[in-house]
């Protein structure tokens, strides 16, 4: 599997994955940084076959609405501190990688993990 990471949400979400042996970028490693729009992110996931991870409620509209991207992960928090948000990706990351092996449309809140 591959990620990227979208701007709203932390650099150290992308090395996070990394370390768990996945490839994943972050926006900020892309030359307009956090300034890189959806539809290049789209256009990255979809060329690199990439899975979106981000905050952001237009995704889930194109997702929904055309299939684009193809794979997400909505994460539906709130406002989380970058730790408590690490943190539910670690206690989580076992049940993640599966469910993103099976599902196209995962989303995370502050409880659970919902397979769309």
């Amino acid at each position: 599997m591959k990620f990227i990471v979208d701007a709203q949400l932390p650099f150290k979400l992308a090395k996070f994955i990394r370390d768990k042996g996945f490839d994943a970028i972050h926006t900020d490693d892309l030359p307009d940084k956090d300034r890189t729009t959806d539809s290049e992110i789209r256009r990255i996931a979809k060329e690199q076959d990439r899975i979106v991870i981000t905050k952001d409620n237009d995704f889930w509209e194109g997702y929904i609405l055309k299939k684009e991207p193809k794979n997400l992960f909505l994460i539906s928090t709130g406002n989380i501190t970058n730790k408590d948000l690490l943190y539910l990706f670690d206690k989580n990351w076992a049940e993640i990688e599966l469910k993103l092996s099976i599902y196209s449309f995962l989303e995370m809140n502050n409880t659970q993990l919902i397979a769309h």
